[in-house]
């Protein structure tokens, strides 16, 4: 019994194994003359062929060939009517589902067979969003865009970016279908031209910012990582700016929000450098776009019952970018000074300048926030904890002065050039205009040099000058910061610094606010001169009386004739005219501009031309005439041409 069992067993399964077909019946259905037999030999490939299994896969689209499936995946999308119409879902997910397969072999996707398909793809998402092939409709663009150029430019200009910035937002959190449509995204900002890419989609960037801002806060996985890079480089791009203006115009701000939540998940867990330098690019260019303000918000995500301090962002962001200054600054010093391999480290130095410059920066949009608080600490507790205002305080005192540090290191090698000091200068000078006291001996010590560094493009000093200037102006309302400048010579600078500004005589907005910022500077400095050692015959001021002279002709702004007159009438107490006369660099046209100077600030005094409330014109005059009744006589010139103007002048002397 159990023999014939066994034998009858046997029988079974070897009349199974001959009944069930192989590959190459298969193949010889997919050659079949009828549409019918091309169509049962595809639904047996599908359970036939791995999807790793190239050679098969191969085998199986050479006996196909290109236009049934082609014809098929019309009739599926509804373009077609030769195959039937009754079945169209199915046929559809058949030919997308044979086409992804398909796509698998590199040669295949690279085809222009499977180029030419991108755009019924595309129109499938559209109109099937939500249906089970889509998941293949992402993987064969993927495929396609990957195996060649051609593949990625046929993605753009068939609207691809703007499809995938249309169906982001409703693909499922985490999925496979999201992490293709990331990868796609990723393509087409890398391979393409950011010009024409940036300039053409920015609604459609600044949409996919906004889906992709949503996993980046909800995904704790490899994915996160992705998104977060993907993120950098379309925020981080230097043609970025239209994307940035379409955020801005978004109606709520929740994409901003997931980024906060976002970069705080990467900058305090245990991640590689390279991911936690990405969150800073990245939370740096969110500052650009919606404020320092956002430093310091909400990090709650939907439905999630895990609440962060509002202040976590913030104190992450300053610590991460504090270490991150520190080791870049250390590294850069030791790649700079290592003569024995200075031409093969540029590349590396110029990498590590690039991430000095966005730690710097996020630095100071932190100083700028600190700022607004008006100094007043009560404001500051109204939106941050006191103790971590006093952390954040301690931690930018600790920065600058490792930032000095590195300042006075280029001194001892003699560096006076380059971009990563200019940078440094910089983000000292922002900090010491809000507390011009801090790290005082090292500033004194080096104020002369940092006034003398020149960025990369440089011919002369003038970007350092221009950020040291508020500091300056601060430290010059009292003697001690004056006795600085006048002592180490800084004030020189100053001066040539006002002086090609002047020059330019293109004034921006910006360009007003340093030459007034330079004004001030040289008035308070001139205004102490009795009680500092000051060299009164230095060239640099009669060339500041000329430049003077010419910015304020032609004005009708009150406050430059006064701020111009008030200068100059302190310089001229400081000589007399015969001196001027002799002196190389002063013609006696120069004394006539001077002459119509002094006399326009008392011609607009006693015509009242000056507003009540407008204290600071009132003080300057002030200064004027007080100035004047000292040096008067030692200019005929100038006292002629203010007593000709009539009642005026008088009446103001008076």
């Amino acid at each position: 019994m159990e023999e014939q069992a066994s034998s009858s067993s046997s029988s079974t399964g070897a009349s199974s194994s001959q009944l069930q077909p192989s590959l190459d019946d298969c193949l010889k259905l997919l050659r079949g003359e009828r549409d019918e037999q091309r169509l049962a030999g595809l639904l047996l490939v599908t359970k036939f062929c791995s999807k790793d299994d190239h050679t098969a896969i191969r085998k199986v689209y050479d006996a196909l060939g290109p236009q049934f499936l082609h014809r098929l995946l019309r009739t599926g999308i509804g373009k077609g009517s030769d195959v039937g119409s009754d079945n169209r879902d199915a046929y559809l997910q058949l030919s997308i589902t044979v086409l992804a397969a398909f796509c698998r072999v590199p040669q295949i996707a690279a085809s222009e067979e499977m180029i030419n398909k991108i755009p019924l793809i595309l129109e499938t998402i559209s109109k099937e969003a939500g249906s089970p092939i889509i998941e293949d409709c992402y993987e064969y663009l993927f495929l396609v865009s990957t195996a060649s150029e051609e593949g990625v430019q046929t993605l753009y200009k068939s609207g691809g970016l703007n499809v995938l910035a249309s169906q982001m937002m409703i693909l499922p959190d985490g999925s496979h279908m999201i992490e293709l449509a990331l990868r796609l995204v990723q393509i087409i900002v890398i391979k393409l031209p950011s010009e024409y890419v940036y300039s053409e989609h920015p609604t459609d960037l600044s949409m996919v910012v906004c889906a992709v801002a949503k996993q980046f806060a909800v995904l704790q996985n490899a994915l996160k990582f992705e998104a977060l890079h993907l993120l950098s480089t379309i925020l981080s791009n230097r043609y970025s700016a239209p994307v940035y203006d379409a955020l801005r115009l978004m109606e709520n701000d929740v994409w901003s929000t997931n980024l906060r939540i976002g970069i705080v998940a990467i900058l305090q867990n245990r991640v590689a450098p390279s991911h936690k330098l990405h969150a800073l690019v990245l939370a740096e260019c969110v500052i650009s776009i919606v404020g320092e303000r956002w430093l310091i918000g909400e990090m709650n995500l939907t439905g999630s019952q895990v609440s962060l301090p509002a202040d976590r962002c913030i104190l992450l962001i300053l610590e991460s970018s504090r270490i991150e200054i520190a080791v870049l600054l250390n590294d850069l010093a030791c790649l700079k000074y290592d003569a024995s391999n200075a031409s093969s480290n540029r590349e590396n130095i110029l990498v590590k300048q690039r991430n000095l410059g966005v730690a710097f920066s996020l630095v100071e949009k932190i100083i700028k926030l600190i700022s607004s608080f008006g100094g007043e600490e009560s404001t500051a507790n109204a939106i941050i904890s006191e103790n971590t205002f006093t952390k954040i305080i301690s931690g930018l005192n600790e920065t600058i002065g490792v930032v000095l540090d590195y300042i006075r290191d280029a001194k001892e090698h003699g560096q006076m050039k380059g971009d990563d000091l200019l940078a440094a200068v910089r983000v000292i000078g922002s900090y010491l205009a809000e507390a011009p006291d801090a790290c005082k001996d090292k500033v004194i010590e080096l104020l002369g040099y940092m006034l003398s560094i020149e960025g990369e493009d440089e011919l002369s000093p003038f970007y350092s000058i221009c950020f040291l200037l508020p500091m300056l102006c601060q430290i010059t309302l009292k003697t001690g910061g004056c006795k600085i400048l006048a002592s180490s010579g800084a004030f020189r600078e100053v001066v040539g610094y006002l002086i090609a500004l002047i020059d330019q005589n293109n004034f921006t907005s910006e360009d007003n606010g340093s030459i007034f910022l330079a004004c001030d500077t040289i008035l308070n400095l001139l205004l102490k001169q009795e009680q500092i050692e000051f060299p009164s015959d230095d060239p640099s001021f009669i060339r500041l009386l000329v430049a003077l002279s010419r910015w304020a002709e032609g004005m009708d702004d009150a406050s430059i004739i006064m701020m111009a007159s008030s200068i100059c009438s302190l310089i001229l107490d400081l000589t007399s005219e015969e001196a001027l006369l002799n002196h190389p660099d002063f013609t006696s046209g120069d004394i006539g501009n001077l002459s119509k100077l002094i006399r326009r600030s008392f011609v607009m005094c006693g015509q009242d031309l000056i507003s009540d409330d407008a204290k600071a014109e009132v003080d300057l005059f002030q200064i004027i005439t007080s100035a004047y009744s000292s040096w008067a006589d030692r200019f005929p010139s100038i006292k002629q041409a203010v007593e000709s103007s009539g009642p005026f002048g008088f009446r103001c002397v008076s």
